[in-house]
């Protein structure tokens, strides 16, 4: 699941370092979107990681990146204040 907006992700083992989530376009090979994503551990992270990643929501490099079904949880699309936001957005220009 995309962390940002709850979208369901493909399901396939790798997720390229350039792809991105279908519905709110933020990049998946993220440190939020990986298995091995745990907050308070050393670098934020359960793997032994040789180079820190400062933006834990910024497209990365990291070889350790296995997706993670738990990142997202809890969100739904009709939370998503951005989402919402849009929505809206777009009902002004519907004739």
């Amino acid at each position: 699941m995309c962390y940002a907006c709850g979208t369901k992700l493909p399901a396939r083992e790798r997720l390229g370092f350039r792809d991105f989530c279908p519905d709110c376009g933020r990049a998946v090979h993220v440190c939020r979107n990986c298995r091995f994503y745990k907050p308070g551990a050393h670098w934020d992270c359960a793997e032994t990681v040789s180079e820190l990643v400062t933006d834990k929501e910024k497209a990365n490099f990291c070889e350790w990146f296995s997706p993670s079904p738990e990142a997202g949880a809890g969100l739904s699309k009709s939370s998503d204040a951005a989402g919402k936001a849009r929505s809206s957005f777009d009902d002004l220009f519907k004739t």
